[in-house]
């Protein structure tokens, strides 16, 4: 839903609920007839107005009743009982998320939906279902939309020294290959970022007695302090760290922070035309040790490479860095992952897809169920342990594992390279 259907459709959970628990009370506060004609069918966008104009009227009429269901289910003389149902309470909750509610000149309250100006909540607080109040919105990509939770499986994986990968390819594909078993199934709502979701895995993986020696994960979930963690932990992370997103990199041309040369005993950094910085400031950013490097604007001035090197309008150049165990472990595995010997070792997480593809084939995992991610989550768990089942009776019933189709092109050229 988007936020005017959310708003209608809360306005509709809240009547259909206090029309089951207190129909006479509901009866004696509303007009019935007049709301059951907005609000006795689902508010579904399909049906709404295609007018912009005509729709923020719409918004406003559903939050004019949102408001008049609250005060009448917070007046004095109503039962307590009756803001206790939960749908009441989501109502209300909707209501102050999505409206501001202000006097006009006249001395009149006039309530309007709020824009970004009015300080809409951030989208881990915001509602965005009157039915579920774990489940939020989400967005991956430019094209990708999604209202519910997200789910990040953890499997074995394992590759065979190379006179048996040999022997594998001449014989049936994957006979007495051990299966890759589902480890952990983490469950968080939609708007959880997975570098927030890395070190949890990690610490139940161990919990459970199946620590990774090695922990092969795309590009979300990595950062130099989880890298670093990870290595105290016995956990080597193989995973494309993101790279420098200064201008000059993303650029390709001047000078990235690789450019320069760090002196960490001295507290200084020396420019690639051989200049020294003038301030080295321990600072916190986001909650995190960093140290931002100055150079200074005497020495910047008259730099030739001063255009190279920064556009900044007081003319210097100015550099933050993560304190040096983390900026040598990022650099260190930026480099790594430039090699080819990296990339055919990450070669083997792609084998992650296709258990995410077997689990939303099989058991469409992709589907809530239930409401609530205590629900959802154990709906997960119960989708790995199919998996794994099946998994596992392939293995034990001699069911060779499938062969990745490939063109004939393609295994001729694998011939001829072995």
């Amino acid at each position: 839903m988007n936020r005017l259907e959310l708003a209608g459709e809360s306005v509709r959970a809240a009547l259909e609920a206090l029309a089951t628990a207190a129909p006479s009370w509901l009866a004696g506060r509303i007009d019935v007839a007049g709301f059951a004609q907005r609000y006795g069918p689902r508010v579904d966008g399909w049906r709404m107005p295609s007018s912009q104009t005509k729709r923020d009227r719409l918004a406003q009429v559903f939050g004019q009743d949102a408001l008049a269901l609250c005060r009448a289910a917070w007046a004095a003389d109503t039962p307590v009982w009756i803001r206790e149902i939960e749908a009441v309470g989501l109502l209300r909750q909707v209501l102050v998320q999505t409206y501001t509610i202000r006097s006009d000149t006249r001395g009149r309250q006039v309530i309007r939906k709020r824009d970004a100006d009015d300080g809409v909540p951030p989208g881990q607080l915001r509602l965005a279902s009157p039915y579920d109040t774990d489940a939020r919105w989400a967005a991956k990509g430019e094209d990708l939309f999604w209202l519910g939770y997200k789910v990040h499986l953890t499997e074995t994986c394992g590759t065979l020294p190379e006179a048996e990968a040999e022997a594998e390819a001449e014989a049936v594909a994957g006979a007495g290959v051990q299966p890759n078993l589902i480890t952990d199934v983490h469950t968080t709502d939609a708007t959880v970022p997975g570098v927030k979701a890395t070190a949890p895995i990690q610490r139940k993986l161990a919990g459970h007695g199946v620590k990774p020696a090695e922990h092969y994960l795309d590009s979300g979930y990595p950062s130099a302090d989880l890298i670093t963690k990870a290595m105290k932990d016995g956990i080597r992370m193989v995973t494309p760290v993101l790279l420098d997103h200064s201008a000059q990199a993303k650029a390709a041309e001047g000078f990235a922070k690789n450019a320069f040369t760090i002196d960490w005993k001295a507290r200084q950094v020396r420019c690639p035309a051989g200049k020294t910085s003038s301030h080295w400031n321990p600072v916190k950013q986001h909650g995190k040790d960093a140290i931002v490097i100055t150079f200074s604007v005497l020495t910047c001035r008259d730099c030739p490479f001063q255009q190279q090197c920064t556009t900044s309008k007081p003319g210097r150049r100015m550099l933050t860095l993560r304190p040096q165990e983390l900026h040598e472990n990022l650099a260190r595995a930026r480099a790594e992952q430039q090699t080819n010997t990296w990339k055919n070792k990450y070669a083997l997480r792609a084998g992650v897809e296709g258990t995410i593809n077997q689990a939303l084939d099989i058991t469409d995992i992709r589907q809530a169920r239930y409401r609530g991610l205590p629900k959802v989550r154990l709906q997960h768990a119960f989708s790995a342990t199919a998996i794994n089942v099946i998994r596992l009776d392939a293995y034990w019933t001699d069911s060779p594992l499938r062969r990745t189709r490939s063109s004939r092109l393609e295994r001729l050229a694998y011939q001829l390279t072995a």
